[in-house]
């Protein structure tokens, strides 16, 4: 099943995927409520009323995830083009739910942060039932399913410090989506490719499998440290490509056209805005 979250004039509602621009609402507010009841799998295969829509109006995926887990250095040939060393164990930094958009939004940029805006194609994985010390021979069971996230990056704020975040959660600009597609239907060990187009030009393709830890390895590490709860995401990583690393550096503009897809997941596509001034208060 595909699972997306749709907004409407009173608000969003997730639904089910049963074609191009066709849906089936499932009577919930986004797949993030879905996925909390219990027996979610069931309620998500219920029949609906029809809906149709347009890829602008999805939201993202889970608006309001009780946790992003995003893994740096994850793919090896990224970690040298960063000039890093291959860690030990994960290296994990956290996005807050407020840095997403949707599949299709524009990602609009204040003035004072336009200046290394970088793209970050990744593959998501979304947990489903909570999972707290788990061993990776079990680690996909407890997986709801995956979908496309850009961990759009600011360089020069993640690169201030030590700490990513700053560069990491800008307000609205990570895209995701477009939907899920469940633990059933795809699942990693196909080798599926991942490419980042920006403006139809491709800066990144690689397989979602060259991953330095594993999802299993992945979940098994995390839920070490604390609970795993449906809903949560990880976001496994970014292969070689970035702009940062080429040579010329090669940042976004205004206007520029970030696409991601994965073969099996659909694609995203977000194009960059610089504002002109800075945002008015909310």
């Amino acid at each position: 099943m595909r699972l997306a979250t749709l907004r409407t004039t009173f608000g969003t509602t997730c639904i089910r995927i049963e074609g191009e621009g066709i849906g089936v609402d499932l009577d919930h507010e986004d797949v993030g409520a879905l996925l909390a009841q219990p027996d979610w799998r069931k309620a998500a295969a219920l029949s609906g009323e029809p809906v149709a829509f347009l890829p602008e109006d999805l939201a993202p995926v889970l608006p309001q995830p009780g946790k992003i887990i995003c893994v740096g250095v994850n793919y090896a040939r990224h970690a040298r083009e960063m000039g890093r060393e291959q860690p030990e164990q994960p290296t994990l930094f956290i996005k807050f739910p407020e840095a997403l958009t949707g599949p299709f939004d524009p990602v609009h940029i204040p003035p004072f942060a336009q200046e290394q805006l970088d793209y970050e194609g990744e593959l998501a994985v979304v947990i489903g039932q909570r999972a707290h010390h788990v061993p990776a021979a079990r680690a996909l069971d407890y997986v709801a399913g995956y979908a496309i996230i850009n961990d759009y990056t600011l360089r020069d704020f993640q690169r201030a410090t030590t700490q990513f975040h700053a560069g990491k959660s800008f307000y609205r600009t990570a895209g995701f989506g477009p939907w899920l597609t469940t633990a059933d239907e795809w699942s990693p060990g196909e080798h599926a490719r991942l490419r980042t187009l920006v403006n139809g030009h491709v800066r990144q393709d690689d397989d979602t499998d060259d991953l330095l830890f594993p999802i299993p390895r992945l979940i098994e590490f995390i839920s070490s440290l604390y609970p795993l709860n449906p809903g949560d995401v990880i976001a496994t990583g970014t292969p070689e490509g970035v702009g940062f690393a080429r040579d010329p550096q090669a940042f976004l503009s205004h206007g520029d056209v970030t696409r991601v897809e994965i073969a099996g997941l659909g694609y995203i596509a977000n194009t960059t805005i610089f504002d002109a001034a800075a945002p008015a208060l909310d």
